[in-house]
């Protein structure tokens, strides 16, 4: 929130830092060219490993591997290994995008509050400003105002200043 008390983020993102960032991702990306898309549905009806289920995947796979005499031909031991082991190598990739997903999509809220904050109080100091009769204030006040028109005495921001209904700066 600038010119307020409480600003937890201030910081900027330099054309070439978010070159660098999308750099990186792409690098991520090219490293993971078995990347797959599921719909939504697909999302929804796939058997999923959990917690509970985990444990009897890799039972499963130790239990191929130790007895694939008693297999048919057609069962893909060396498939259920590829995909078993895969599954576990993104998990901790998975954990780690997910953690610093987190924070970008904090720190993107924080930032986005503390600007919206911000705005709400220059809107309403220029609604003060207007009150006042500052010059150019109305003009400025009257642009501002649009975001709000046809809402109606939400009490999240002042109503146009007239004599008769002084702004709340506050």
């Amino acid at each position: 929130m600038s010119n307020t008390f409480s600003n937890r983020v201030s910081a900027s993102l330099a054309a070439a830092a978010i070159t660098n960032i999308k750099t990186a991702i792409a690098t991520i990306k090219t490293n993971m060219p078995f990347l797959v898309g599921l719909t939504v549905q697909e999302r929804i009806n796939i058997p999923k490993i959990s917690e509970a289920n985990r444990v009897f995947t890799a039972d499963g796979l130790n239990a191929v591997a130790n007895n694939a005499n008693m297999l048919p031909a057609y069962f893909n031991a060396a498939e259920l290994k590829l995909d078993y082991e895969l599954y576990v190598a993104l998990d901790e990739i998975n954990l780690l995008l997910a953690q610093l997903s987190e924070l970008v999509n904090d720190t993107q809220m924080l930032a986005g509050s503390e600007a919206y904050i911000s705005a709400l109080t220059a809107y309403r100091l220029f609604a003060a400003a207007a009150l006042a009769g500052v010059p150019g204030a109305d003009a400025v006040y009257d642009a501002l105002a649009q975001r709000f028109k046809g809402q109606g005495g939400s009490g999240e921001t002042p109503a146009t200043p007239t004599p008769d209904t002084p702004a709340n700066p506050a």
